[in-house]
């Protein structure tokens, strides 16, 4: 718990400072007067000042944003000396450039970040494929456990390595919301028997990208073998006499080809509220023996599914993705235009009811997500933080009142009609603009809450 709190106050705090950075840096080079750099709003627990005409730097009690307070006219008061230094006197030009330094400047820090991560390098799953879910997109396209994903390609004459697991679902994302298929060199776990398999993804919506997309694929979890690790004392594996590295072979006469497919028979098994027992065929020691198993029924909500307090599976075979200097620096640059684009599709999708509004994250999803990554190490942490910086830069120059983006269009209506917005339009815009960033963060919580519950 402390874990996820400190990084998720770290990670507001570095994504705070650097995009208020953006628009500070931007202002003192347009030769704007600064008068406060706030991390955080409300009731002020640091400050800092070096001399009473200097930019005053502060901490605020609520960390959940920041700002930066120039010398404008339209707000106080500004001496004759100091109004060549006051924003609302500097150029269209230079305003909409102060303005988008922000979002600007946390996209820029999402290229490091990315490029850091790959310099580092992460241990990710090999591409080795387990059993696709029964019926699905992956399984009509002739993919069988045990494939190991060499390469992808769109149009079948260019191809792409592929690094690991996780990049193969980058790439399946990236073609659903493109609506192309994807054609994928495959071969045995040891390379041998080299074969290519059209995944139809221009069969699936693209308003079907979420969390469960690689389900509806077809895609589970990396191969493991069907071999048992630690066994719960007293629960339904130990009392039908199961043990640890027992290696299942069958579960009522149909072979078992990895750990995801066992793992799925088991949940399947209670789905009607009812487990009924299972004769499972295991190699222990060399002998092969058949044994009764029945799984106790969980309920989460009105799921039902069965379980046998058994870890099922062994931990699958891992890559390190890194890169050099150059290479990593191009991939940062590319993954977090490719984040952007993405992000930018899906929040068009849910304004016009093409994609789920649950697919908004808040806060909390936030501190969890930053205190998982942190225990998975530096590299993920990097990924995670740059993912984040990528969000805020986006919504940030979306077209709302109170958000940049808000601001440039205030900017590109007087480049157009050679007049600023007039005040009592300011007024209710802002309003406006208030209220839907209300009704955004209240969706967010919520889905939030829903998540921690097991509800979405």
């Amino acid at each position: 718990m402390i874990t996820t709190v400190l990084a998720f106050l770290v990670t507001l705090g570095v994504l705070i400072v650097i995009h208020e950075w953006g628009h500070y840096q931007v202002a003192r080079w347009c030769g704007v007067k600064v008068l406060r750099f706030s991390v955080g709003f409300g009731r002020v627990i640091w400050r800092r000042q070096a001399t009473p005409d200097s930019t005053e730097f502060v901490v605020s009690a609520l960390p959940l944003g920041g700002y930066v307070k120039m010398l404008d006219e339209r707000e106080d008061n500004v001496p004759p000396t100091q109004r060549d230094q006051a924003f609302n006197r500097k150029s269209l030009l230079q305003r909409a450039a102060i303005v988008s330094a922000g979002p600007a400047a946390n996209l820029l820090l999402a290229v490091f970040l990315y490029a850091a991560a790959h310099w580092i390098g992460v241990d990710e799953p090999k591409a080795v494929l387990s059993a696709p879910i029964a019926g699905s997109l992956a399984e009509r396209a002739g993919l069988r456990s045990g494939d190991w994903a060499r390469a992808w390609s769109r149009d079948g004459a260019q191809w792409q390595d592929v690094e690991s697991l996780t990049d193969l679902r980058w790439q399946v994302t990236q073609a659903v919301l493109h609506g192309e298929a994807l054609t994928l060199m495959v071969s045995d776990a040891a390379g041998r028997g080299g074969r290519q398999v059209r995944l139809e993804l221009d069969r699936i919506d693209s308003q079907e990208v979420d969390a469960k997309l690689m389900q509806r694929v077809g895609l589970g979890a990396p191969f493991s073998e069907a071999v048992l690790g630690d066994v719960t004392v007293d629960g339904p594996a130990d009392k039908a006499g199961l043990k640890r590295d027992d290696r299942v072979l069958q579960v009522d006469g149909v072979r078992i080809a990895d750990a995801q497919q066992l793992r799925e028979r088991i949940r399947r098994l209670a789905a009607d509220g009812n487990a009924q027992p299972m004769l499972w065929q295991v190699e222990r020691g060399g002998a092969v023996q058949e044994i009764s198993v029945s799984p106790r029924v969980m309920t989460e909500g009105e799921l039902r599914f069965g379980r046998i307090d058994a870890f099922v599976g062994r931990v699958p075979e891992m890559v390190t993705v890194q890169k050099g200097p150059i290479d990593g620096l191009a991939q940062g640059a590319a993954r977090t235009w490719e984040v952007s684009v993405l992000t930018v599709k899906m929040l068009g999708r849910m304004l016009i009811g093409q994609a789920s509004l649950k697919n908004l994250s808040g806060p909390l999803t936030i501190a969890d997500y930053a205190g998982q990554s942190v225990n998975l190490g530096l590299a993920y942490y990097l990924g995670f933080l740059a993912l984040v910086s990528v969000s805020l830069g986006v919504l940030n120059l979306l077209p709302l009142p109170m958000l940049d983006g808000g601001h440039l269009m205030y900017y590109l209506f007087e480049a157009v009609t050679g007049r600023p917005v007039s005040d009592l339009w300011l007024k209710w815009l802002q309003r406006g603009g208030a209220l839907i960033m209300l009704l955004l963060m209240s969706l967010a919580l919520s889905n939030d809450v829903a998540r921690l519950l097991g509800l979405h």
